[in-house]
């Protein structure tokens, strides 16, 4: 497996330089991946429980918007 490289842009003298990760950056890019997942389930769960809710409720997601609108 190859290591993760960090690509930084000096916009004023327009150099690019393209530099293997450290691991405090390569562990940060763990922890946001593990977050990006985490936040991924929890919305997929919300949406599933405000699907049986409105099923519940016996309305749609239109009815509910503008109940709440």
């Amino acid at each position: 497996m190859t290591k993760p490289q960090i690509k930084e842009y000096n916009c004023e003298t327009g150099k690019e330089i393209v530099r293997d990760a450290t691991p405090d950056e390569i562990a940060q890019m763990e922890i946001d991946a593990a977050d990006a997942k985490t936040a991924k389930a929890e919305a997929k769960a919300k949406e599933a429980a405000k699907a049986v809710l409105l099923k519940r409720l016996g309305i749609t997601a239109e009815e509910a918007a503008l109940l709440l609108s």
